[in-house]
């Protein structure tokens, strides 16, 4: 892939801190070894009697929190599952760095750093805390969403840390096939917060599998995308869409949903941050309306009276690999790797079972493609994978 091409890598540390400094407020707070919920945690006393062999894990998170209801929340419920499959010997604390700056947020980790075994940061904001990390051997860092970077924006690996990233193409694919298989109107959209590289990934994987389901799975699914709101990704180009400007603009984003829904629009896909509570807030006014949800299991966030609007949600298994590398710095397996994780490590799925409100029809033909996804069959179109959503392997 073209990912790591010195330019675009300097431009995301430079820029993509917007992306989850979105909500306002700022504290910190300390969550119970072993709570039940990451909402339920926040402002807790951590567990004072942590044995010796517990670490002592720090997670630096936005002004959103740990209970963000997806992908810091995400994030830490990795953690918890960890301590909790541990006994409560391990502890966590919530830092939240309230700006999203990028020197804001690498200052805020090296406020923590002789504090605590493993610091976890979620965010493109965290790319530059490499230095930090060299600095500190004896400390562990996962970082989560971003690969560390050098002062020249370079791509660095570290032995103390791991770096992972996600292929959101994949994840927007199987949101684009729901979609596109679940719509009454034949026509869907994905609305997003900032055309930075992770959301284009989303919309071009989103906008490839409604293409695939139209022309293997008989659709006829048409996306809806707003001129006014285009995104320009990270080197200037026109990439289409529907893009709010910010991952912190609820209001916009409800605008740009009622539009789309306006135009026939019923099923959406908002990655977007918290700007995608605007998509759901405006789903739910709706009718006949739903929603797949991104990142996380959004299906709570999609309760509406007796009914929920969310059909299933776009995953990126972030618990599933924070706990991972938690598990492998407690056995001492732990290595430094920047890794991009995919659907053939489980890392990018879906929801099913009770979370979910697809017919068994969109299930079979999803679980069918999931393995072409998995196998490499089919590759969606991402924003520098140089293809497009009207042309890539499997279609």
């Amino acid at each position: 892939m073209k990912r790591m091409k010195k330019l675009i890598a300097v431009l995301l540390t430079a820029t993509m801190a917007l992306g989850l400094a979105a909500c306002g407020g700022s504290s910190s707070s300390s969550a119970a070894a072993g709570a039940s919920s990451a909402a339920a945690a926040s402002g807790s006393t951590a567990n004072s009697s942590a044995s010796a062999e517990g670490l002592k894990i720090a997670i630096v998170s936005t002004a959103a929190g740990v209970d963000d209801g997806s992908f810091i929340q995400n994030c830490y419920e990795g953690i918890l599952s960890f301590i909790d499959s541990r006994g409560g010997i391990d502890t966590v604390t919530d830092i939240m760095e309230p700006t999203g700056d990028p020197a804001a947020a690498v200052q805020a980790v090296a406020d923590i750093v002789a504090d605590y075994d493993v610091i976890v940061t979620p965010g493109f904001q965290f790319a530059g805390i490499s230095t930090l990390a060299e600095e500190n051997p004896d400390t562990k860092f996962i970082l989560v969403d971003s690969f560390a970077t050098d002062a020249e924006g370079n791509t660095i690996e570290l032995d103390n840390l791991y770096a992972m990233m996600f292929s959101e193409q994949e994840g927007g694919f199987l949101a684009g096939m729901a979609a596109a298989l679940s719509t009454q109107t034949g026509k869907v959209a994905s609305v997003h917060g900032i055309a930075y590289e992770s959301n284009v990934n989303y919309q071009w994987g989103f906008e490839s599998g409604v293409n695939y389901a139209n022309a293997h799975y008989g659709t006829s699914a048409e996306v809806v995308s707003l001129p006014a709101y285009a995104g320009t990704d990270i080197t200037g180009a026109n990439v289409g869409g529907n893009y709010v400007g910010s991952f912190g603009d609820p209001a916009t984003a409800k605008i740009i949903a009622e539009t789309l829904i306006s135009e026939g629009v019923d099923v959406l896909f908002p990655a977007a941050g918290a700007s995608g509570n605007g998509v759901f807030t405006a789903a739910k006014e709706a009718t006949g309306v739903y929603v797949i949800g991104c990142d996380a299991d959004q299906y709570k966030d999609g309760e509406n009276g007796d009914t929920n609007i969310v059909l299933t949600s776009a995953l990126k298994c972030m618990d599933l690999n924070v706990e991972r590398q938690l598990n492998a710095i407690a056995d001492g397996t732990f290595k430094g790797a920047n890794e991009l994780l995919q659907a053939n490590t489980n890392s990018v799925n879906y929801v099913t079972g009770d979370h979910c409100q697809l017919s068994e029809e969109a299930l079979s033909a999803l679980a069918e493609t999931y393995e072409l996804v998995k196998s490499g069959e089919i590759v969606p179109a991402s924003n520098f994978n140089g293809y497009t959503p009207e042309e890539f392997p499997g279609l």
